[in-house]
């Protein structure tokens, strides 16, 4: 590994009012490195990489890059410095080509006073970057029409056409499929073979110990610990993560499992992504859907909830047919859905904490503003919500956070059936454990849960059964009792499931 330095934050410090979000944090990353960045949702990892990019000024330490101090880092001079960020959430103009996507507001132009746009120069650029990082995509091509998976690799073709010299990854597998995550592995190590440095930002163990160099680590906006990632074990990274041991990561309890409460038969959408699809839940079960992206998963727990159409099938609850044609009908029927895209479906960004808490408390005609206030801390406080007060934008919350408000939403209701849509994407180890437990907890009286995620040690340590998913229909079943001891082979059965290699 190449020891020089490309850049160092010492003692960077940042308040927004009175909350100290930054507390004398440090980063070193040297050239040709990848960097792994970890720390717990609200631990002051996107404020510290929105301060290097100069989206925020610090109030207080040195940024050094190659040598230099930098007084005053702005988005203008991060970029002429070589900083580039692939944000999570995606930041493309999905109407556009790829190639004015790559070049946005640096288009070539042949004549500049008339707006002509020199389109052959702007797609041989466009194409030699796309090449660099194995993109399979047209410069022509419009953004809206492409997968995921390649929306990165153009996020990242972007920030190397700024002559990048160290890209910031923001949890960039969120959304992608094991194969996907695959080749965005291969492409940042083929950057760091070309001499790029990365920051790889990640709540995942796997990919930090199969990717990172080396690791640092922050809590509660203060630097913890910068470390070789072959010289830590994945309980010493936790135990600095959260400040405490976590005994167990998957609470998992002995729960009275009742009779059959939910039950689909051959349910099918107008869009064809779901094909008879049918399964059995029961009082006081959790049960998990496993699958590859876009098998059918998500699709099938928009149609129990009404936000998507129902072609032809039956759902019975309690043993009594239902007809669900809308999420108010799902509602009246005691089944709720915290849904994959918590920013987009799950919240209303523009308002408070508060409210988004208590949308689904507001039956009555007259309301009194201090029951509503009463009701919000207390949810705050039962799924251990960090912040500083109620009233604050929900979007100025961590991801986790924002997480742990749409859960607390949902347990303001007397629902029964509980539908998580990947409960833990994008959050820290430690809010992963609060968010089990509360999932635990409900099964634990009663409720019925369906839980679909793609990761599948989540769903061996919190399901009593995984049905596996492929290509719209159910294609095997997994006790997981049955399997103790076994999450090799359990791992291998429910991935030969999802991809019918039988």
């Amino acid at each position: 590994m190449n020891d020089e330095i490309l850049f160092s934050m010492k003692n960077i410090e940042k308040s927004f009012g009175k909350v100290k979000v930054l507390k004398k944090a440090q980063l070193e990353v040297r050239k040709s490195e990848i960097h792994a960045f970890m720390g717990e949702n609200g631990a002051g990892k996107s404020t510290l990489m929105n301060i290097l990019s100069g989206l925020l000024e610090k109030d207080a330490g040195e940024i050094i890059f190659e040598g230099k101090e930098i007084k005053k880092m702005t988005p203008d001079l991060a970029t002429e410095l070589g900083i580039g960020f692939v944000h999570q959430e995606l930041n493309l103009a999905e109407d556009l080509s790829v190639a004015e996507n790559v070049f946005i507001g640096r288009l070539p132009y042949t004549n500049r006073f008339l707006g002509i746009v020199d389109f052959k120069k702007l797609h041989q650029e466009t194409e030699h970057w796309l090449n660099m990082v194995g993109a399979k995509v047209n410069p022509t091509d419009i953004v809206s029409t492409l997968s995921t998976a390649n929306k990165q690799l153009i996020e990242i073709a972007k920030a190397l056409s700024l002559n990048a010299k160290v890209i910031i990854f923001d949890e960039p597998t969120t959304s992608l499929s094991d194969k996907d995550v695959e080749v965005l592995f291969i492409i940042i190590r083929r950057l760091k073979e070309k001499g790029f440095s990365s920051i790889y930002i990640s709540h995942r163990m796997k990919e930090i110990f199969e990717l990172g160099e080396r690791i640092t680590i922050m809590r509660d906006g203060e630097f913890i610990a910068t470390s070789e990632v072959k010289e830590l074990s994945e309980k010493q990274i936790i135990s600095m993560l959260v400040g405490r041991e976590i005994k167990d990561l998957y609470p998992k309890e002995a729960t009275e499992i009742g009779a059959p409460y939910l039950r689909v038969q051959n349910l099918k959408d107008k869009n064809d992504k779901v094909k008879e699809v049918s399964f059995v839940a029961k009082r006081g079960e959790v049960l998990g859907f496993a699958g590859l992206v876009g098998s059918g998963r998500t699709e099938t727990m928009r149609l129990l909830f009404g936000a998507d159409s129902l072609k032809s099938g039956e759902i019975m609850i309690d043993q009594k047919p239902v007809r669900i044609k809308s999420p108010t009908d799902a509602i009246k029927h005691g089944i709720c859905l915290l849904t994959e895209d918590r920013k987009h479906q799950g919240l209303m960004a523009s308002l408070s904490i508060k409210d988004n808490i208590t949308i689904t408390t507001l039956n009555n005609a007259v309301i009194r503003a201090q029951d509503l206030i009463d009701n919000a801390n207390e949810s705050v406080k039962k799924v251990n919500i960090k912040t500083s007060n109620i009233e604050n934008p929900v979007s100025s919350l961590s991801g986790g956070n924002q997480q742990k408000v749409v859960l607390a939403k949902w347990l303001n209701t007397d629902n029964q059936i509980y539908i998580f849509d990947e409960p833990t994407k994008g959050i820290d180890v430690g809010a992963k454990s609060e968010i089990y437990a509360i999932i635990n907890q409900l099964a634990i009286k009663g409720k019925t849960i369906l839980i679909v995620s793609s990761e599948i040690p989540e769903l061996l340590g919190i399901c009593d059964r995984i049905h596996v998913f492929h290509e719209g229909t159910i294609t095997g079943e997994v006790n997981v009792s049955e399997y103790k001891g076994r999450e090799d082979e359990v791992q291998e059965l429910i991935m030969t499931y999802a991809t019918m290699n039988q």
